[in-house]
């Protein structure tokens, strides 16, 4: 009873941040890429992949609950090995795409959308599966900061891919590029490999299969728990589609996914368009959305877990940050609209950006709480929804700059490719302001979501232990 705890978990709260990472490291660096893409496949410009963008999100969407239910089940040790070598090859098929040899070109943007499809097919559940493992190896007083943990590392690796982007592929003025676009497509593959590798060699499903595990270790974690949630072979369909608590969860996802997926796909390009900025500043820009949305990961999985402390009302707590957060990131919008010049512009994203991310250790420790053994599942079809919103966002964002452009060629009674640039230009910019018009809606419904959801009230509840009359 005297014994010291081991701190096993920590090493696999370090391995699934390190995945975090890696996940916004692939997702990031295409979004990055899309002009030089846009070139390559001799398109107009970035908003012409759209269906690029679009397509990784409708795959996610399709296979976010499959995989989940698959890490319930199977355990996500497995699921995680597979989901990972899967999205690896596709970051490094991606770098072959429109290869040119000769006059022969490998590829264009069909095969592109094809593979950002089956991209998108391998990474669904990524998430989902480090929810089940850190519900595994984590106690639930401990879920948010755990949270916090995970989606600052992921945000932080996505603030800083543009300026490591830099770096490798364009150099600048002290040191030159290492590597092409289509190397570092390759490079990037190859450290999901390698954390594969390290994963399969560290990591157990459960702490008891662990041989460094001691017994009070073993113990503080499963403190407070119910023992029978290690796993599940049925799927509660009529009680997730049943949930109003799990819907409202969904419906603020989708929002906040929404009004954030921007800055993993046109930001770069809107900046390259809007402002005319230093290479090096221009990367740091791009990504100062992530990496200053990274503190509010972890400053608000801290914050929540010390306000329950204090306040022992877990539902009340979260919905108030969830509420006050989501309504400062729609104001934020509403400002950046208004932004005289790309400073002004980059910090209100970048605010907006960190409010929305107080909110994500709040939304998937609800998950946990409310999932049980169900943890995965549940999680994953928080983020289907999510990842419908993003399909959304990329198609809609694309669709409402494209519709301007035909706006502004309409009054001029000229074809869009002959648009004089001056008027192309104002045209791309008033399509971005509606855009940004529709973030700031979908962001306050956010804020009105998390009114109601309720992070006490489990989706299939928990059989209550007999008492003796």
């Amino acid at each position: 009873m005297n014994e010291r705890p081991t701190r096993v978990r920590y090493g696999v709260l370090g391995f699934v941040c390190a995945l975090s990472m890696i996940t916004y490291l692939d997702r990031v660096c295409f979004g990055t890429v899309a002009p030089t893409l846009a070139a390559e496949l001799s398109l107009g410009s970035a908003a012409e992949l759209k269906w690029a963008f679009t397509a990784f999100a409708i795959a996610y969407a399709l296979f976010e609950i499959p995989t989940g239910w698959l890490g319930d089940v199977w355990g996500p040790r497995g699921t995680l090995l597979r989901i990972v070598m899967w999205w690896s090859v596709c970051t490094a098929l991606t770098g072959v795409v429109g290869w040119k040899f000769g006059s022969y070109i490998l590829g264009g943007l069909g095969t592109l959308v094809v593979l950002r499809f089956l991209f998108g097919a391998g990474e669904a559940g990524a998430f989902p599966n480090i929810t089940r493992a850190v519900h595994n190896w984590f106690p639930s007083e401990q879920a948010a900061t755990a949270q916090g943990w995970i989606w600052m590392s992921g945000r932080l690796m996505g603030g800083l891919t543009p300026l490591i982007w830099t770096l490798l592929v364009v150099g600048t003025a002290w040191t030159p590029a290492l590597v092409t676009w289509r190397g570092a497509f390759a490079l990037f593959g190859l450290i999901g490999v390698a954390w594969c590798a390290a994963f399969a060699w560290f990591f157990r499903d459960h702490p008891h299969d662990h041989p460094r595990v001691n017994a009070a270790e073993q113990i503080a974690i499963e403190r407070g728990r119910d023992t029978g949630q290690a796993s599940h072979a049925g799927l509660p369909i009529r009680s997730l589609l049943g949930s109003a608590n799990l819907w409202l969860i969904c419906l603020m996802y989708f929002c906040i996914v929404y009004g954030w997926y921007f800055h993993v796909t046109y930001l770069p390009s809107y900046l390259d368009d809007r402002f005319d900025l230093d290479p090096m500043i221009g990367a740091l820009y791009k990504g100062a959305p992530l990496w200053i949305g990274a503190f509010g990961c972890l400053a608000g999985g801290f914050l929540v877990d010390w306000l329950i402390r204090r306040s022992a009302n877990r539902r009340r707590t979260r919905r108030l940050v969830g509420m006050t957060a989501e309504g400062l990131c729609a104001l934020g919008w509403i400002a950046a609209i208004f932004a005289p010049n790309a400073h002004v512009f980059v910090l209100a994203i970048s605010l907006a950006a960190l409010c929305n991310d107080m909110t994500l250790a709040s939304a998937w420790a609800t998950c946990q709480d409310i999932g049980g053994r169900y943890t995965a599942v549940t999680a994953a079809t928080m983020n289907t929804v999510g990842a419908i919103g993003a399909a959304a966002a990329g198609w809609a964002t694309g669709t409402i700059i494209e519709r301007s452009l035909a706006a502004q060629a309409s009054t001029l009674q000229v074809a869009v490719d002959r648009l004089p640039a001056s008027e192309k230009h104002a045209a791309i910019m008033a399509g971005f302001d509606y855009n940004f018009m529709s973030y700031a809606a979908v962001y306050f419904i956010a804020a009105l979501c998390w009114r109601f959801i309720d992070s006490e009230k489990p989706i299939v509840a928990v059989p209550q232990p007999a008492t003796e009359s």
